[in-house]
């Protein structure tokens, strides 16, 4: 499966969410590509040093990452895609209209996920069919009573405690999804 996370410059939240991702999937991660872009990106621009503290902080290796702009081709080809913001997913879906189904702001994938019922996941057993059960079953969680909340705030150039903040929640919603992907690898 090919999981591309989405921000805007590609040096701070989807290389963090990236590195967590495959971090979190530990052995799993072989079976799939993780990948990042951005809508506004510079292509080969190193990660922020703020944002890659926080990626070792969490696990991750920012050493190799160089930033690329979000192209129609990059978005069609991911299997799920996980933004930053809404104005990111909105991004996405205007690049490639048929990756409305499986592109999600990171936190609203994990909402959902947290927001389903037992049972609601039987018979799904691979990544990709977890990704349209949820695409399927999103409208059945109440959204947050704020639409912001699904965002995660741009760090970039902000204090230590905003970088470690947006990292922290991007961690915890990859927690719940990196357990559910492993759970169908």
């Amino acid at each position: 499966m090919r999981i591309l996370f989405v921000c805007s410059g590609n040096i701070c939240r989807s290389p963090l969410g990236a590195q967590v991702l495959q971090t979190r999937l530990a052995d799993a991660a072989r079976a799939h590509v993780i990948e990042s872009a951005g809508t506004i990106a510079d292509d080969g621009a190193a990660m922020d040093d703020a944002a890659a503290a926080q990626s070792r902080r969490l696990g991750g290796d920012p050493s190799s990452h160089a930033s690329r702009y979000l192209t129609p081709e990059i978005a069609a080809a991911a299997d799920l895609v996980l933004t930053a913001e809404r104005s990111h997913r909105a991004a996405v879906v205007s690049l490639a209209p048929r990756t409305a189904k499986r592109a999600f702001t990171i936190k609203q994938f994990a909402r959902v996920l947290d927001g389903l019922e037992p049972g609601d996941l039987d018979g799904v057993s691979t990544p990709e069919q977890l990704v349209e059960r949820v695409a399927r079953l999103r409208g059945t969680v109440p959204p947050p009573a704020d639409p912001a909340d699904d965002d995660v705030d741009d760090p970039y150039r902000r204090s230590t405690a905003t970088h470690e903040r947006v990292a922290d929640e991007i961690d915890r919603a990859l927690a719940k999804i990196a357990d559910a992907v492993r759970a169908v690898s």
